[in-house]
């Protein structure tokens, strides 16, 4: 079957997508946002439809628009990426309705892993092991608080509130003591309603000192679903991956073995067709039991692309083309981790950066992989997320992909925005990440208060070489009035100068 693809999405997706695609000798189709033309995911397309609106939700999540954009350019299928309308089951079945292929899987299978209570009760029936708690439905505020507070109590303290709708963090709240519950699951309620219209909660026995650990899973149309291996995921930030791997530093063969065919059920359960992720909590005790599942390519899906040999992208396609999928046996090689580059002032909370992309020098070198969007010159808004760029590694052990990954952020030069740079360096040397026994609470036990940079010598004569080579580029104070950065990031060595030079 010849297909022509739509990306309804932007960015680095975008771009990884429309590669795929070229590679594959498949036509494709841009939309994008009438603040986006000229970026780069646009330029790797054949043709580009400007959506009209000037929010993402009359550009990039109205349907109607996007599906027009492919019937006008003739395109036959959709690839949705991740975020925005990647896991909307309605935009999944309206692509299919309106004589399309969806590249994913089917809106059915959205629906019931979308739904995390739903989720929950499906895995517990196919004999995946989920985390001890209970599913409330009840939808009116009193009912359900009361509900929520007797299953509280049957399920014991320390505990977690997550919205069924939820993802991201929304919609979730820690609870330690009866005391606090109350006033935890109205705010998890009220962020679920804002977030997802959807304010129903349930309740999971709060596991400290677990990991969290996903496995890749592809199925096609003729049978077969196999998984790729597991990615180790547990350093993040306010449940956000900030640090991935492949495979995980800790995993056993009958433990790998045991959580693939966990995953594997938790597809067939659902009958699934595509690329997706399955996600584990994994206890200090060895037990692991199921999170939820994404449907969808996973932002971290190059670390797995690394170790095993397989192109998940060209999966998806020829899956969504309706052959079989051309992967064999799992066979892991090496180590990969990626890390993720964001426009934001990490010594600050965090806060996202904006300003233009005066100089964007990654580093080079065997076995380095970026994942981006943007390009030198281009301006970081704060119109969408400010994740600039995936930086991954490759080398036959996890000490070796460790310190490439070192040399890398070492050797990535940004000046204009602050990125999140010397925060990932100093990553790296944390000493539970150099063993691999690292947590989901890992940052917060490193930086109880926040993250502050280390300062030596070295980093100043690196932004001392920084400030020469912008000043011979011809820049100057006033060309990089954009930036906020510190000698911590490396990013305004003009800043920096005079801070320590007054």
């Amino acid at each position: 079957m010849s297909i022509n693809v739509l990306v309804a999405n932007r960015g680095e997706i975008a771009c990884r997508v429309l590669r795929a695609c070229k590679e594959a000798g498949i036509g494709t189709v841009a939309v994008c946002a009438p603040n986006d033309e000229g970026s780069l995911f646009t330029e790797l397309a054949d043709r580009v439809v400007v959506l009209q609106g000037d929010t993402i939700a009359t550009t990039y999540l109205d349907q109607a628009q996007i599906i027009e954009a492919a019937r006008s350019t003739g395109a036959t299928a959709v690839h949705p990426g991740f975020g925005f309308l990647s896991e909307r089951a309605d935009f999944a079945r309206a692509v299919s309705e309106a004589g399309l292929i969806w590249i994913g899987p089917s809106p059915e299978a959205i629906e019931k892993m979308g739904d995390k209570m739903t989720a929950r009760q499906t895995m517990r029936a196919a004999g995946v092991p989920v985390i001890p708690g209970e599913e409330v439905e009840e939808t009116d505020e009193t009912d359900a608080l009361q509900a929520l507070r007797e299953a509280a109590n049957r399920v014991g303290y320390p505990l977690l509130l997550k919205a069924s709708s939820g993802g991201g963090g929304k919609g979730m709240r820690a609870v330690h003591d009866p005391a606090e519950f109350e006033q935890a699951a109205l705010g998890a309620r009220r962020e679920a309603v804002a977030a997802f219209g959807d304010g129903r909660i349930y309740i999971e026995r709060l596991l400290s000192g677990s990991k969290h650990v996903e496995i890749q899973v592809l199925a096609d149309s003729h049978g077969r679903t196999i998984h790729l291996g597991e990615r180790e995921c547990s350093v993040q930030r306010r449940h956000q991956k900030v640090f991935e791997e492949a495979p995980g530093p800790t995993m056993t063969p009958a433990l790998r073995e045991a959580m693939g065919s966990a995953a594997v059920a938790a597809a067939q359960a659902v009958d699934y067709v595509g690329a997706g992720t399955v996600e584990f909590l994994l206890a200090p005790t060895g037990e692991f039991f199921f999170l939820e599942m994404n449907t969808r390519i996973q932002v971290e899906h190059p670390v797995t692309e690394l170790v095993t040999g397989v192109d998940i992208v060209r999966e998806q396609l020829r899956i969504a083309k309706g052959e079989p999928m051309a992967c064999g046996d799992l066979m892991i090689r090496g180590h990969a981790i990626e890390v993720r580059l964001y426009a934001e002032d990490a010594a600050n909370g965090f806060l996202p950066s904006i300003g233009p992309l005066l100089v964007f020098r990654p580093p080079e070198g065997p076995g380095l992989r970026l994942d981006t969007g943007v390009r030198e010159g281009d301006e970081v808004t704060p119109n969408y997320d400010p994740m600039l760029a995936k930086l991954i590694v490759w080398a036959p052990s996890r000490e070796e992909a460790l310190q490439k990954m070192r040399r890398a952020l070492d050797e990535f030069v940004v000046l204009g925005t602050t990125t999140n740079i010397r925060f990932l360096r100093e990553l790296c040397d944390v000493a539970e990440v150099v063993s691999g026994n690292t947590t989901t609470t890992t940052i917060d036990d490193v930086w109880p208060h926040g993250w502050t940079p280390q300062v030596d010598e070295t980093l100043l004569s690196a932004s001392l070489l920084a400030a020469s080579a912008a000043e011979s580029l011809g820049l100057n104070r006033q060309s990089t009035r954009g930036a906020s950065g510190d000698l911590s990031d490396g990013l305004n060595p003009f800043q920096t100068i005079s801070r320590r030079f007054p």
